[in-house]
């Protein structure tokens, strides 16, 4: 994604640069022990701080992007919205993220993300 700055450069507004790049969650705690339960994430940018449970991404357009930084000392589950999946797990099914690892996921067809880890 390009800098807001950068954005800018090509005529748009300081707030519509940053309506481009998304808005970011600093502070998620990760809860729950399954999908029903698991912190419902909003935004399109989120880090995770606290907790040891999961996070939900939000349902989207085919082509949304959601980012999960996990801040925390243990992993966390990410789960998909409900009735969907990451990769190649069965729907509803999370996955396990490291400790100080993130994921982008991105949305590629109506049921069905794909996640890319860091290292």
């Amino acid at each position: 994604m390009a800098l807001a700055a950068d954005i800018m450069k090509g005529g748009f507004s300081a707030g519509s640069a940053r309506a481009i790049q998304g808005e970011v969650n600093s502070a998620v705690t990760a809860a729950g022990s399954s999908i029903s339960d698991a912190t419902a994430l909003t935004k399109s940018v989120s880090i995770v701080t606290a907790g040891t449970g999961g996070v939900q991404i939000p349902n989207g357009d085919i082509v949304d992007e959601v980012e999960i930084n996990n801040l925390t000392a243990s992993a966390i589950t990410v789960y998909p919205p409900t009735g969907s999946q990451i990769t190649a797990l069965a729907a509803s099914s999370g996955f396990l993220l490291a400790a100080n690892t993130a994921v982008k996921v991105k949305k590629f067809t109506s049921t069905r993300w794909m996640g890319f880890l860091s290292a």
